[in-house]
C-alpha cells in the first residue's frame, strides 16, 4: 500500500467521521418539525446518500410532505413540489420551449424554460394521480439525470433525488405506477402511523407556537462528496454475493423455495442486487463504520424488494405480501453464499 494509498483512507476515515457527526445534527433538526418516523428519516438518507430516489407510502396527514421539505431544507439543498393531478403534462414537470425575440435584432429563436424536475430535491407528491404518459415524463430524469425538449439535452442538478408519495388507500381515479417506473426507485419506504406518545406530541408541537428555523448542515458540495465516498466503501465477495442472491431468490426459477414459488409471479431484477449493495454501503457509512456488511443488507432487504415482488392471487388469498416474502427469506439465506447456489444445504433438494 502506497502512501498516497494510506492518505486517502484516512481521509475516507475522516470523513465518516463527519458524516456520522452530520447524521446526528440532521436528525436533531428534523426532531424540532418531525415527531418519530426516526426509520424513515433513515432510509431517506441511505437512499440519498446513494444517489437513488425513493417511494414513500403511506396515509394522508403522516407529514410525508413536510419530512421531504425539511431534509431538503438542513442539506442546503434546492427543493421543488409537484402535486401530481390528472390534468397535468408532462412539460408541466420537464419544461417547455418558448419563443423569445431578440429586441436588437428582431430574430427570433427558441428558448427553453426548465421546469420544476430542474431541482436537487423532487418531491413528486401523489404520484399515481397522473396518467402514465406524464409518470413516464420522470423516467428520463430518473435514470439519466437529464431532460431531453426539442431534440437538446439539457443535465439536472448534480445531486438530483425524486421523493414521491403514495397514498396506499385511495385507488379510485389513479394510476398504478409502470413496473419500469418502480424499478428506478431505490426504497420503497412505508411511513407508519404514530405511536400514541408520538401523536400527542405531533398535535401538541402542531397546535401552539411558531413552527423553528432549522440549521443547514451539510452543504451541496459537501453531500457530493459524501456520495462519492459511498462508491468508495469496501463490500467483500461475500457481502456482493449474498446481495445478489436475495435478489435470486425472488425468482420463480429452479432451487427457489416452495413459498416464492407459490406466491411469486415475478422476481426482482438486477438492479435490486445494486441497490442492496449500494444500499449497504450508504447505511455502514452512516453508522460510522468502514465496510459494508452482511446486516446492512438484511436491514435494507425489505424497501430494497417489496416493489419489486409481483405476488399471484394465491398471495392475496392467504394474506401474505411482498414483507412476509421477504421476511422468509431472510431467514433462510445464507450469510456465507458459495457460488453456484444460494440456499444453506439443509434446504436444498
Amino acid at each position: 500500500m502506497t502512501s498516497s494509498d494510506i492518505s486517502e483512507s484516512e481521509q475516507d476515515l475522516a470523513a465518516i467521521e463527519r458524516l456520522r457527526t452530520a447524521h446526528r445534527q440532521i436528525t436533531g433538526q428534523l426532531g424540532r418539525v418531525i415527531v418519530g418516523q426516526t426509520v424513515v428519516i433513515e432510509q431517506m438518507l441511505i437512499a440519498m446518500l446513494a444517489g437513488g430516489h425513493a417511494l414513500l407510502v403511506g396515509v394522508p396527514g403522516l407529514a410525508k410532505t413536510l419530512m421531504v421539505r425539511t431534509l431538503a431544507d438542513t442539506l442546503d439543498l434546492t427543493f421543488n413540489r409537484i402535486q401530481f393531478t390528472p390534468d397535468l403534462m408532462p412539460a408541466d414537470i420537464t419544461g417547455t420551449e418558448v419563443i423569445q425575440e431578440d429586441k436588437s435584432t428582431g430574430q427570433r429563436d427558441f428558448k427553453f424554460l426548465p421546469g420544476p424536475v430542474f431541482s436537487n430535491v423532487l418531491l413528486a407528491d401523489e404520484i399515481n394521480r397522473t396518467p402514465p404518459k406524464t409518470q413516464a415524463a420522470l423516467l428520463e430524469a430518473m435514470q439519466e439525470r437529464q431532460v431531453t425538449a426539442g431534440g437538446q439535452r439539457h443535465s439536472l442538478p448534480d445531486p438530483f433525488f425524486v421523493l414521491a408519495t403514495q397514498n396506499p388507500i385511495e385507488q379510485e381515479g389513479t394510476y398504478p405506477l409502470p413496473e419500469a417506473q418502480l424499478d428506478r426507485f431505490m426504497f420503497q419506504i412505508l411511513v407508519n402511523y404514530p405511536s400514541e406518545d408520538e401523536e400527542f406530541q405531533i398535535i401538541r408541537q402542531t397546535t401552539g407556537g411558531v413552527p423553528p428555523t432549522l440549521d443547514r448542515v451539510l452543504t451541496c458540495d459537501q453531500w457530493r462528496e459524501l456520495q462519492r465516498l459511498v462508491r468508495r466503501v469496501p463490500a467483500s465477495d461475500s457481502v456482493v454475493r449474498y446481495a445478489m442472491q436475495l435478489a435470486r431468490l425472488t425468482r420463480r426459477q429452479e432451487g427457489a423455495p416452495d413459498f416464492v414459488q407459490k406466491y411469486v409471479s415475478w422476481g426482482a431484477g438486477p438492479r435490486a442486487g445494486q441497490y442492496l449493495v449500494l444500499g449497504a454501503k450508504a447505511r455502514a457509512i452512516l453508522q460510522g463504520r468502514p465496510a459494508a456488511a452482511t446486516e446492512d443488507v438484511r436491514a435494507i432487504a425489505a424497501p430494497v424488494l417489496r416493489h419489486r415482488l409481483i405476488t399471484n392471487f394465491n398471495a392475496e388469498a392467504d394474506g401474505v405480501g411482498p414483507d412476509d416474502i421477504v421476511g422468509r427469506l431472510l431467514e433462510l439465506a445464507s450469510e456465507h453464499p458459495q457460488p453456484g447456489g444460494y440456499l444453506p444445504k439443509v434446504f436444498k433438494a
